[in-house]
This record gives C-alpha cells, sequence and structure tokens, in this order.
C-alpha cells in the first residue's frame, strides 16, 4: 500500500468512528503528517477523546493519556528518579519515564493545571526531548502532544501562556453534529454495545515516516511563498490594510505561524493528492494554524469578533501574488 493510501485509510476509520467530524479528523491527520501538536477546543461531549484515542487505534502506535488537574506534577508528565532498594541497581537512581514518553500522548483538560506543570510540555513539544535532573532523554521519533480543553467552564481553570499555545501546530475547534449525523452517532453506539469483530490491522509507523519523505518533496512556488509571508505580515502591520484590522489585532503570528503554514500546507496538498501548493491550501489551513496566535484587542471582543472573524478579513484583504 502507498503511503497515501494508508494515510487515507487512517483518516477513514476515524471517521468511522467520528459521525461528522471529518474536518477535525482531516486536521488531525495533517498535524500528523507535518510533525506537529494539536489543541482540541470544543464542549463536552463532542468526542475529542474518543477522536485521539480512535487516531491512535488506527496508527501502530503507543497511546498515553495524562488527566491534567490542579494538583497534578511535573513529574507526572516527564517522570523521575527513584531510589531503588533491591535488585538490580540497588543504591542507586534510576529514571523511571512519565507518560510522556508515548507516540499519542492525550493531554485532557490540559488548561486545569497551573502553568509549571503545563511549562513541563515545553520542552517536549518542541524539542522532543525532557531534561530531568540535568540528563536529557529522546523521546520517541513518532511523538505527538494532542491536548483538549473545555472554552466555556473556566471555575479551576489557568488559561494557557502564548508560550505554549504558540507551540501548538493547530488550534482546532469541534462543533455540534449535524441532526443527521446525531442519528448516526446513536446508531453507531448501539452497535459498539453489542460487541464488534477484530479490529483491523493497525497501520504501521514506517508509513507515515515515508509520507513524511513524500511531503517534503511537494514543490511550493515563490508566488505561494510570498503569500504565506504576506499573511503573517498581516497579522504584525494591520495598520496597513485599514482601519478594522488595525482596530482588532493587537499582535501578530510569531515566525511559527509561518512555519506552520508552510508544513500544513504542503501536507494538505499532498493529501488531495497533488505535488504542489496553492494558495487555497494555505488558505484552507489558516485558521487552523493562526487562530491561537492573533491576538485580539478589547475592541475587537467589544464588536462581538473572533480570531476566525479576523482570519476571515485576512484572506479577502490580502492579495494573491501571480
Amino acid at each position: 500500500m502507498a503511503p497515501r493510501d494508508s494515510l487515507i485509510e487512517i483518516q477513514k476509520r476515524v471517521n468511522a468512528s467520528i459521525i461528522g467530524q471529518e474536518r477535525v479528523v482531516e486536521r488531525l491527520v495533517i498535524a500528523l503528517l507535518a510533525n506537529g501538536n494539536v489543541l482540541l477546543e470544543g464542549l463536552p461531549g463532542l468526542a475529542k477523546t474518543r477522536a485521539i484515542r480512535s487516531l491512535s487505534q488506527a496508527l501502530e502506535s503507543e497511546f498515553r493519556r495524562i488527566q491534567f488537574t490542579p494538583d497534578l506534577l511535573p513529574s507526572d508528565v516527564t517522570g523521575g528518579e527513584i531510589y531503588r532498594t533491591e535488585g538490580t541497581g540497588a543504591g542507586a537512581f534510576e529514571f523511571r519515564k512519565g507518560p510522556i514518553f508515548g507516540n499519542l500522548v492525550l493531554a485532557d483538560e490540559i488548561n486545569r493545571a497551573p502553568a509549571k506543570v503545563q511549562s513541563a510540555l515545553l520542552e517536549a513539544m518542541e524539542e522532543r526531548q525532557v531534561t530531568v535532573s540535568g540528563t536529557t532523554y529522546k523521546l520517541p521519533d513518532l511523538f505527538m502532544v494532542l491536548a483538549t480543553q473545555n472554552p466555556i467552564e473556566q471555575e479551576g481553570t489557568y488559561p494557557l501562556p502564548e508560550a505554549q499555545m504558540d507551540r501548538f501546530l493547530m488550534h482546532v475547534r469541534i462543533v455540534y453534529p449535524s441532526d443527521a449525523d446525531e442519528v448516526k452517532v446513536l446508531r453507531l453506539v448501539r452497535g459498539e454495545e453489542g460487541g464488534s469483530g477484530e479490529p483491523p490491522a493497525r497501520i504501521a509507523q514506517a508509513e507515515v515516516f515515508a509520507a513524511r519523505k513524500e511531503i517534503r518533496a511537494v514543490t511550493m512556488v515563490e508566488a505561494v511563498e510570498n503569500y504565506i509571508v504576506a499573511l503573517i505580515a498581516a497579522t504584525r502591520r494591520p495598520s496597513d490594510f485599514g482601519d478594522k484590522l488595525k482596530g482588532w489585532i493587537a499582535f501578530g503570528a510569531s515566525p511559527r505561524g509561518t512555519l506552520a503554514l508552510d508544513r500544513t500546507s504542503r501536507a494538505y496538498a499532498w493529501l488531495q493528492g497533488r505535488d504542489y501548493v496553492t494558495p487555497a491550501d494555505v488558505q484552507a489551513v489558516a485558521h487552523d494554524c493562526l487562530r491561537h496566535r492573533v491576538a485580539l484587542t478589547y475592541e475587537a471582543g467589544a464588536d462581538g469578533k473572533h480570531a476566525d472573524d479576523v482570519i476571515d478579513e485576512l484572506i479577502r484583504q490580502v492579495a494573491v501574488a501571480v
């Protein structure tokens, strides 16, 4: 099976388990291909955790879950040293790996832990390693943090610091399914409660690495590169595009936003079966790559504007070079 066929198969299997969330599933696959981390935001019960677990069941991987709580410690995430009193190595300290050493790591309700614990993820998410007691430990080659948070419940939560938000490749929002899809959800859960047959064999990690190699060969002409840079520049200099954007944007995206658009648009184009990137590919992933990187002003909130409204306006105003 070709790498693209394998990734399409993963997408198909997850879609069979998560009814009506095809766009969300596609974004998870894009992030996997782009070797990035994802923040999933949605109301309770919208299958955020189920989507991540279904991805791990379709792909040959070690799934780890961290339930974030206010009393969580950094060592509960990274692991720590323990003193052995018996057996081989007795009388010495030994490093015990934490759940961060999985392939697909679910950071459930990540905003329920204080900043000290959230910061334990920073090195892992960006550099794919953790440092404990002065020793650095490398994380698996296939590594992805998939974090969830509830946008409406604020009691007992801690807003994610901007430095951590910037380390998420994509910020994906999950919305309610349609009425027709909810009927399918009912039938799917009934069928699962009745038991099912043996699940199909999981897709090997090697297919993901082969797909990433093909994506690196996807071409991007200079005009599309300039378009990506122009979109990011518009978030930093909104006054160049009129009073509307100037009044909405407090500060713009970092260079990580530029790199995120580059990596995800390549992966998106590859999933569509093309070996080149178009401006439409960039626009298709722009909201997920930028909504957590553009800070809005008080005036924008007073006008009832959200990050997606601002990105819509950016796409409308920033010209595509030809």
